[in-house]
């Protein structure tokens, strides 16, 4: 019975979408170009609400990218390219593929043989021929942050890692000494981003994820100030002229709240 209610959905959202590309003024007109900037903007509100850990939130946004999934799916049908059937079974055939610990006579220990294996997969399925690099799945887009857990990780898969986090913390002190020796503006950049870099690799060493970490003190910072911004309002003063020592007594007055 659940299987054929999910059935039944996922064919109601088909034929809405046949409709809405049919009927719809803005719907026929968008491209995957048009739409690829609204995804990544859906994406990044489902991150949100997964922080703030809003289910209902998250429930909409995961519909909200679900729709665009459908989207590409139905132009790519009208193009001849691939419909949302072959989407969906080149999925189903990929994580067959990269799960033989389930599907097939593999044995593993833990989460981590499983992300090794599905690595090693990966790069077999590039083809033997093709020189493909183990971080050419990263994509260049991805914003920075996110992009060197992810080199990081990937490079780890295949042993490039250091064997502890005493090690990975040597590193970042070495690289903020190497940061605070450096004479010029170029310098100084290219050692702050190799500071930064080696931070990412400890947070990873923590199993803490740097996106995340730094998201949620945007969000306290951001809590915090337009706590500062509301006192300054009640009191009738304009920001710029409060005073560094008031506004920190009232920074304090929320790290408290």
């Amino acid at each position: 019975m659940q299987n054929d209610q999910r059935l039944v959905a996922f064919k109601r959202l088909l034929d809405i979408m046949d409709d809405l590309r049919a009927k719809c003024p803005w719907d026929k007109e968008q491209t995957m170009s048009s739409l690829r900037h609204l995804t990544i903007e859906e994406t990044y509100e489902l991150s949100d609400a997964i922080l703030q850990n809003q289910t209902e939130e998250i429930k909409k946004e995961l519909g909200d990218i679900l729709l665009h999934i459908v989207f590409y799916a139905k132009i790519g049908s009208e193009t001849g390219d691939f419909d949302i059937t072959s989407v969906i079974n080149q999925l189903c055939e990929k994580l067959i593929r990269r799960h033989p610990h389930i599907y097939g006579e593999v044995n593993v220990e833990d989460a981590n043989e499983v992300k090794r294996n599905w690595e090693q997969i990966k790069l077999a399925e590039k083809g033997k021929d093709q020189k493909r690099s183990v971080l050419s799945g990263v994509p260049v887009s991805m914003p920075s942050l996110v992009k060197a857990m992810r080199m990081q990780d990937k490079a780890a898969q295949v042993g490039f890692d250091w064997d502890n986090k005493a090690q990975v913390w040597a590193k970042v002190e070495e690289e903020l000494q190497e940061f605070k020796s450096a004479n010029t503006p170029i310098e100084r950049e290219a050692e702050f981003g190799d500071l930064l870099f080696s931070l990412v690799n400890y947070a990873r060493f923590e199993q803490i994820n740097p996106d995340d970490a730094l998201e949620k003190t945007n969000q306290k910072f951001k809590t915090r100030f337009e706590y500062i911004e509301s006192k300054a309002e009640a009191a009738q003063i304009e920001l710029k002229s409060v005073g560094l020592p008031q506004m920190d007594k009232w920074w304090n007055e929320a790290k408290k709240l």
